[in-house]
């Protein structure tokens, strides 16, 4: 069974039907713990602001509770940021399960002297396909690196030990993470096409 965890954010008919191509139907969305932890898999999708989304988790019990999971644990965007230590968006503390911050791209690029700023050299937020390369963990089994997939954000981790795949949008970014029994992906496998139904799948073989 998986368990989709509920905290009133998060695209949860796109998370359903991607789950559903690849031949999963059984799953659960729910905020209650004896159900979250007899789950095979967890995944946080997310949705919106960051330091609302902490506090909707915060008000479950689940900011501390979802970093003991010991099965396989995927976030997803927001949800993903929400593993990380801490965010720009809204400046709050995160759950800590990941090794990096999450800040805001800049899209100003500095003169050669630093001391004034020139024109945009990017819109925020990053948005449409982009390459995910450095490929590491068994989440990205059969998928070649510089594959392309879905984003749609103004904030990213920074690129740390837990980087399991990279992107480049303005400056290099962790397009995924991992440690443990814990995953996430600033992407969108949701929306990405056969590359991301196979992440999905993958992380449902684990």
């Amino acid at each position: 069974m998986i368990a989709i965890v509920n905290y009133d954010t998060g695209n949860i008919r796109s998370v359903t039907n991607a789950l559903a191509r690849v031949g999963c139907t059984e799953w659960i969305y729910t905020d209650d713990k004896a159900l979250l932890t007899q789950a095979d898999k967890v995944i946080l999708p997310g949705v919106g602001e960051a330091s609302t989304a902490m506090a909707k988790l915060a008000e479950r019990g689940l900011d501390t509770f979802i970093p003991t999971l010991t099965q396989p644990v995927l976030g997803i965007c927001v949800g993903t940021q929400l593993m990380c230590q801490s965010s720009e968006e809204g400046d709050v503390e995160c759950m800590g399960i990941f090794r990096t911050k999450v800040k805001k791209f800049q899209n100003m690029q500095l003169s050669a002297d630093g001391t004034a700023e020139g024109l945009p050299i990017e819109k925020i937020p990053h948005m449409g396909w982009n390459q995910i390369t450095n490929l590491r963990t068994p989440l990205f089994k059969d998928i070649d690196e510089g594959a392309y997939i879905y984003y749609v954000h103004s904030y990213y981790p920074v690129l740390c030990p837990d980087t399991i795949a990279t992107s480049h949008y303005i400056n290099d970014f962790s397009g995924a993470l991992g440690r443990d029994n814990f995953f996430g992906t600033q992407f969108h496998p949701e929306k990405s096409g056969a590359i991301g139904a196979q992440i999905i799948k993958n992380f449902l073989e684990l």
